[in-house]
């Protein structure tokens, strides 16, 4: 017996989904037969790969040591038949892209739209984390490239801006700043505040600035923590703080009056989205003409209007 490709997907699809039923599902197997070829790999390798526990699977450290492998002999399958086709003058297969929450609600999904019209063989999948598991799956080979709201110091990557947001304290419209244009950070510690979680790309975006100030994001009075961008909107809307968004995120509401942003005075909250790819990782055909075509794009620069209500 030999580990062929094929096994090593539905293994993949295990780990990742942390359950056979769920891995049988995605991948259009039976759970027998899925459960058949991870025995199968686990007689050849001579070793557990995963663990059965109650409610999940889990791998074992061998498995860790063979997932990393086996998503990186996946990408390099992905790219030889990527490679072939173009070859063959067409541009064809599955791309596998990532986006942090700003840009993968509120900028890719525009971005793909006319791709796919251009390219319609192409079939683009669309991976949504924060900003440090977009980079971590973009490395480990499980994503061929992300966009991403904040810059990483890691030297494996291969970075470039894209488009220029702009961070903003948004409030209730009914809230008693609503009127002004601007507030001192002092008086925005004070207030209940809600962040994101760790391993935000906004989150990270304001700790950066915020300690140029001499200030932590534990200086402030934080009543909740929420996993999205959405969640955050609708907590302001009911009343229950206030917090540091983007602008992208709150346009329709901020048109809509359902919303305020205000600057906070000595603070520049401007930042850039950036497209990072594996240094290591030659781009697929297709990868390469979406990237050339995500960079063709002519985006509109933050607006630098001082009366943010009127975005």
């Amino acid at each position: 017996m030999i580990m062929d490709l094929w096994q090593l997907h539905v293994f993949c699809k295990v780990i990742e989904h942390s359950s056979f039923s769920t891995a049988a599902t995605v991948v259009h197997l039976s759970q027998p037969t899925v459960s058949s070829h991870i025995k199968d790999l686990e007689d050849h390798i001579g070793s557990r790969l995963i663990d059965r526990l109650p409610k999940r699977v889990v791998p074992t450290k061998a498995g860790e040591l063979l997932y990393t492998y086996a998503c990186r002999l996946l990408a390099l399958r992905d790219e030889a038949e990527g490679a072939l086709s173009s070859f063959q003058g067409t541009i064809k297969g599955e791309l596998l892209i990532g986006g942090s929450t700003i840009p993968g609600v509120y900028l890719l999904p525009k971005i793909i739209g006319p791709f796919v019209k251009l390219y319609p063989d192409v079939r683009v999948c669309l991976d949504m984390g924060d900003t440090e598991k977009i980079i971590q799956a973009t490395l480990m080979g499980k994503l061929e490239l992300g966009v991403v709201g904040a810059k990483s110091d890691d030297h494996r990557l291969q970075q470039e801006p894209l488009l220029e947001d702009e961070l903003l304290l948004v409030i209730p419209a009914n809230h008693r700043w609503a009127q002004k244009k601007s507030i001192p950070l002092s008086h925005v510690i004070q207030e209940p505040f809600i962040t994101r979680e760790p391993g935000s790309g906004t989150l990270k975006s304001i700790q950066l600035r915020l300690i140029k100030k001499g200030y932590r994001i534990e200086d402030f009075h934080v009543t909740a923590q929420m996993g999205s961008t959405e969640a955050i909107r609708q907590a302001i809307k009911s009343n229950i703080g206030v917090s540091i968004l983007s602008r992208l995120a709150i346009s329709d509401d901020l048109e809509a009056g359902r919303l305020t942003a205000l600057k906070i005075q000595g603070l520049s909250f401007k930042r850039h989205f950036y497209l990072v790819r594996a240094k290591h990782r030659t781009p697929t055909p297709a990868g390469r003409v979406f990237i050339d075509f995500l960079l063709s794009q002519k985006f509109a620069p933050a607006d630098n209007d001082s009366s943010p209500q009127r975005d």
